[in-house]
């Protein structure tokens, strides 16, 4: 019997994509299973957030996220990254002790905010700054902003206020009861790194203990027993050294990589299948870059380009908005040029339509997109 054959890197490449393009399922199913979904407010031509989504949830809307997040089991927080995560999750990271202390002059400022937003239900900070005026002082960005604000952002970090929901891009915020710790915190960090696994999978060692040391946001109080998470998790998970590359993926998963489709995806720059720059230039061969704070002479793909992938490869990438009442999208491509094949052009323009439908664009306006044969 002829052995098999062992797994080479375009096995991993599908393993990734196949992976995290699981079958569309409702919203509430997508968000458990993929645990966590970065967010980023730039709307370019939509919210990163939205972006992601659009893929992996049934006939998914811009803004879907936020209309239903009252109604939704998961938190608006921050975990290796600031976004919305699983109740679940959040319940394993509370309560969180900042690596940066309040003095006791804060916290007596901090406690008449809470009480503030108790007395009222859910609070915009407006509300709670102009019956409170506690005034200005300097942020962690070096500028200036309410001291209300800042207090309401640390109360929430704390796990002492939730957002209840967002109004106009806004926080409103609730009370929340302090969380019980975890009876056993290394599993409950262990467990924590294993949803990181099962969203980024598979991932290389390298992307691995970026992502364990990102949780010093989500987890500050288990700063010092971190090294030793990473090392539980490099022996419970199963890897493989494939070109080089040491890679990882969830407890009771095998490396399967999927069928192919001829399909045409637009992906957010936050995408799980992007997030991680080193894992993609692996993955596909090429640097992509995020380049909406970059000066606009030196940017090489856009704004806000939204990488292109066909078939199991990120081939390219797209800048689109909406121009007077119609969907814009120009392309690029790294050889150069759009595949010349028929099924790439049927699949483009299918992608193109489920855009416009996901961003309400009029479906009697007309979509412009740069030549894809030039």
């Amino acid at each position: 019997m002829a052995r098999p054959r062992p797994p080479q890197l375009d096995d991993v490449r599908r393993a990734a994509i196949t992976r995290t393009f699981f079958t569309p399922t409702t919203l509430p199913r997508a968000l458990a299973r993929l645990g966590f979904v970065q967010a980023d407010p730039i709307r370019a031509p939509a919210r990163a957030q939205d972006l992601t989504l659009r893929h992996r949830v049934t006939g998914y809307r811009a803004g879907d996220l936020e209309r239903r997040y009252p109604t939704l089991p998961i938190e608006e927080d921050f975990f290796v990254n600031a976004g919305f995560v699983t109740s679940a999750l959040h319940r394993l990271m509370h309560p969180r002790t900042p690596r940066q202390a309040w003095t006791k002059a804060q916290w007596k400022q901090a406690n008449v905010v809470l009480e503030a937003v108790r007395a009222r239900g859910v609070v915009h900070p407006r509300d709670v700054e102009a019956a409170l005026q506690l005034g200005t002082a300097t942020n962690w960005f070096g500028g200036r902003s309410n001291v209300s604000t800042q207090l309401l952002d640390g109360l929430h970090y704390r796990g002492l206020l939730r957002v209840a929901r967002r109004e106009g891009g806004i926080r409103l915020y609730a009370v929340r009861e302090p969380t019980a710790p975890p009876e056993n915190p290394l599993a409950a960090h262990d467990a924590l790194i294993d949803a990181v696994v099962a969203k980024y999978a598979p991932l290389p060692a390298v992307t691995l203990g970026k992502l364990v040391s990102y949780l010093r946001g989500g987890v500050p109080q288990w700063s010092h027993v971190r090294a030793a998470a990473l090392a539980r998790a490099k022996a419970r998970l199963p890897s493989q050294r494939i070109g080089g590359v040491d890679w990882y993926w969830p407890e009771g998963e095998r490396l399967r990589a999927g069928e192919v489709e001829d399909v045409v995806r637009l992906l957010a720059p936050f995408d799980p299948l992007v997030w991680d720059r080193q894992r993609f230039e692996v993955l596909f061969g090429w640097v992509y870059r995020f380049e909406a704070y970059t000066p606009a002479p030196k940017r090489k793909l856009g704004y806000y380009a939204l990488p292109l992938v066909w078939r199991d490869q990120v081939i390219g990438w797209a800048n689109a908005k909406v121009n007077d009442g119609a969907l814009d999208v120009q392309t690029g491509f790294v050889s150069g040029k759009a595949p010349g094949e028929a099924a790439f052009r049927r699949a483009f323009e299918d992608e193109v339509e489920r855009l416009r439908v996901f961003l309400g664009v009029p479906s009697a306006a007309v979509t412009r997109k740069a030549a894809i044969d030039q």
